[in-house]
């Protein structure tokens, strides 16, 4: 039977128990388990200190992966000593467990992992939502919590939910310079918004593909992340070839396509050629617009920004180095420039991209020349390290989300759009339309052959000393906690009611002020819902003294961020269980992961029922949970019924009260 990339990727990868047994094409259908056994783990640091936390305290002696890397990419700003303790803490595990570790000033972990260590037909798994950046190279690439990718590294295959498969067919060609990639992903997220992709998986294909360079498919698959989808994926073709070549890894190329007639859930089609030049307004990835529809409106810029992990490549910056080029930042305008990698950075500044025949300076020069506020290759500015805007300032980003106050301010508008378009504005310091721009943009594209320079990779240690390494821990660093076994009876207070595509940002703030504290749960905590309700961690632990707490939520709960520390400090203070409309796949499974029992409302209008405050009960949880039968809620006038949909291994991951003791108990 024709498959689909997905399939195939699928079936070269099958796992343990779980795995439908008759495979694609038989009784296998969306929705069902299944186990696919992973080639590359990698995680970040502000997510990467709880998961090798939590693989210490698994047992397991090595990585059982065939490649583990640790990355530090967003806590960068060392204005104590937090930050640095947890980068060698990193450092120390990845020499005792057998994983790479990318230093600091390495780059961001997903442009980082797309230029040494992606292939085509793999699977890897990542502790951050962008994490399907890989897809744009060919690999079934997830983001996970941190405790699934412990789990997974100390040996276990990795269970999900089968997705939908989802074509969707790119015609013609982009009208560059200032039609881009960032365009393509900002014009599927107008068509199918945030909620759009869960459950999904977009594969991508049609004529139009050979036109996009791996780095542009990269960007497109990387805030597919914010369509909700499971992962994006490209094909491997002559183009994944020549970069792979580039790159100096040709020998982990192979081609990689869908069969001719291979089914689809769903075939969405865009014509390139038709596309504009595209902006997502305040303050969600889905609120696009035109940028001539803001231009019209005459819509001020006091900052821009670029660079980040969605639109930082070489090519993408030597063209805003040529729109930059003899020119100056407006007035009243701040420019900050994060280059993606290490390798982008060298090159910018190297003797290849230095000073050319004519005497012109090179990328670098151009941009400092220009005014431009040059930061060190890390995710900065997009999760408020650094660059917050001013009070009610307009921030225009090359980023892939604008949530309020993710920037570092709750007052601030920030916008997204391309790297052509983002450096425009910077000049105008205002929204022009691109189209009608007369500045000549010099036609950039990817090297014939890049830098290849891994000094600032370590390379695991293969001859079994590991074991003579300590894991070196700061003051700051804590050990996980864990979870009672699930109770028959949840007791507990309303602690808040809020509304639909609820973030991880909301419930568990980044930002300098929060990040460091992430090996610290204790601390973290305190800091739950802080942006929407000051008074939650409070009531909370008020509430945890009488039976804990239950949160209810509308759509597309904990959409964003994979950062479990979402799931593990509302557990730390609690917090029993969570209602929803609906929930954003990586949440769901952290909250399952750290033993909080997710539920959804069977009839979305008793969300309306229910009120913050209030104490519900929910009776023979065990057998519930045991029998996946509906819950009912309530307590006196009130009865809900919910569903949790929760398959073996849920089921038995809650009963045991969280992933962590489930894993212990399992390998006793």
């Amino acid at each position: 039977m024709p498959q689909t990339i997905v399939q195939k990727i699928f079936e070269s990868h099958r796992g343990g128990a779980a795995t439908a047994s008759n495979g694609f094409g038989g009784d296998f259908q969306a929705g069902e388990p299944f186990s696919l056994n992973v080639d590359e783990v990698y995680t970040q640091d502000a997510t990467g200190t709880m998961a090798w936390l939590q693989f210490e305290a698994i047992g397991i002696e090595r990585v059982k992966v065939p490649l583990a890397v640790s990355y530090v990419d967003h806590n960068m700003l060392q204005s104590d000593a937090l930050n640095a303790d947890d980068h060698a803490f990193l450092e120390s595990a990845a020499a005792k467990f057998g994983a790479w570790f990318s230093r600091p000033g390495n780059g961001i972990c997903h442009q980082v992992n797309l230029e040494r260590f992606a292939f085509p037909g793999g699977v890897a798994l990542g502790t951050d939502s962008h994490t399907p950046t890989n897809g744009g190279i060919g690999m079934l690439a997830i983001g996970v919590g941190g405790l699934d990718a412990a789990t997974v590294m100390a040996g276990a295959p990795f269970e999900l939910t089968v997705p939908k498969v989802v074509r969707v067919n790119l015609i013609g060609k982009l009208r560059k310079p200032w039609v881009t990639a960032m365009d393509v992903i900002l014009e599927l997220l107008r068509r199918l918004t945030v909620k759009g992709g869960v459950g999904r998986v977009f594969e991508y294909g049609g004529d139009g593909v050979v036109y996009l360079s791996i780095p542009e498919r990269a960007t497109i698959t990387n805030m597919g992340a914010e369509l909700g989808a499971t992962s994006s994926i490209f094909p491997s073709d002559a183009v994944t070839l020549e970069y792979l070549r580039a790159q100096r890894r040709e020998g982990d190329f192979k081609p990689l396509a869908a069969d001719e007639g291979a089914g689809y859930d769903a075939v969405i089609e865009i014509d390139l050629s038709a596309l504009v030049p595209l902006v997502a307004k305040p303050h969600s990835p889905d609120n696009v617009a035109t940028v001539e529809s803001l231009a019209r409106e005459g819509v001020r810029v006091d900052q821009v920004c670029i660079g980040g992990c969605t639109n930082s490549s070489l090519r993408a910056m030597r063209t805003v180095a040529s729109i930059l080029d003899g020119r100056t930042v407006a007035p009243g305008v701040s420019l900050y420039v994060n280059p993606g990698s290490k390798q982008v950075y060298e090159m910018m500044a190297d003797a290849g991209d230095g000073i050319d025949a004519g005497g012109r300076s090179g990328s670098l020069s151009k941009m400092i020349a220009s005014g431009a506020r040059m930061l060190e290759s890390s995710c900065g500015p997009c999760i408020g390290m650094g660059g917050a805007p001013g009070t009610e300032h307009v921030s225009v980003r090359t980023y892939n989300r604008n949530f309020k106050g993710r920037s570092g301010s709750k007052e601030a508008g920030v916008y997204l759009a391309s790297p052509e378009t983002c450096a425009l504005l910077a000049i105008e310091g205002k929204f022009v339309d691109p189209m009608a721009s007369k500045i000549k943009v010099e036609a950039a594209h990817e090297p014939e052959v890049f830098r290849v320079n891994n000094n600032m990779l370590i390379e695991p240690i293969q001859d079994g000393n590991m074991r003579l390494f300590d894991v070196k821990k700061g003051p700051n660093i804590k050990e996980v906690p864990v979870k009672e076994p699930l109770e028959d009876k949840i007791q507990a207070a309303v602690l808040i009611k809020v509304g639909d595509n609820i973030t991880t940002d909301d419930i568990m703030p980044a930002g300098a002020k929060v990040l460091p504290y992430r090996s610290n749960i204790i601390k973290m905590s305190e800091f739950v819902f802080s942006g929407i309700d000051p008074d939650f961690y409070s009531r909370a632990l008020e509430a945890k003294k009488s039976g804990g707490g239950i949160i209810v939520g509308g759509e597309n709960y904990g959409q964003g961020s994979s950062r479990e520390h979402a799931a593990m400090a509302p557990m730390y203070l609690g917090v029993k269980a969570v209602i929803a409309k609906s929930f954003a796949r990586i949440h769901r499974a952290n909250l399952i992961n750290f033993g909080i029992l997710p539920l959804v409302f069977a009839n979305p209008s008793d969300y309306d029922k229910v009120r913050a405050g209030e104490r519900l009960v929910i009776r023979d949880v065990i057998a519930q949970v045991n029998n996946n039968t509906g819950f009912m809620v309530g307590e006196w006038d009130l009865d809900i019924s919910c569903t949790a949909n929760l398959n073996r291994r849920e089921r038995d991951i809650l009963l045991a009260g969280g992933l962590l003791p489930y894993t212990k108990n399992k390998n006793g």
